[in-house]
């Protein structure tokens, strides 16, 4: 009885070890690669966020504003948004800027 017991909790670990070891094969850990956005605005938007206190903010909505307008967006994070008229005049629905 003890013996059969060892030999089941033996194949046991031996089958489960090749299972986990077949789920890692199929899914990597590494995350995909994004593709690059159309008008390279992932680029633009973090140097334009590069000095922002609120990063993944600024760059979400730097992101949507590039795309909206046709990838211009003020080439530095300190430069006026006069640049890109369309990043410049695009306003949230309380009236203020949208674009950072």
């Amino acid at each position: 009885m003890k013996l059969s017991f060892v030999v089941l909790l033996i194949l046991a670990i031996l089958f489960t070890s090749s299972v986990f070891e077949s789920i890692n094969a199929i899914s990597p850990t590494s995350a995909p690669v994004s593709a690059p956005s159309k008008f390279g605005c992932d680029k633009k938007c973090e140097l334009r966020c590069s000095r922002s206190g609120w990063r993944d903010r600024c760059l979400k909505y730097c992101g949507i504003c590039c795309g909206k307008c046709n990838g211009c967006v003020p080439s530095g994070p300190y430069v006026s948004k006069s640049q890109c008229p369309c990043y410049r005049d695009m306003k949230n629905p309380k009236g203020k800027d949208k674009c950072p």
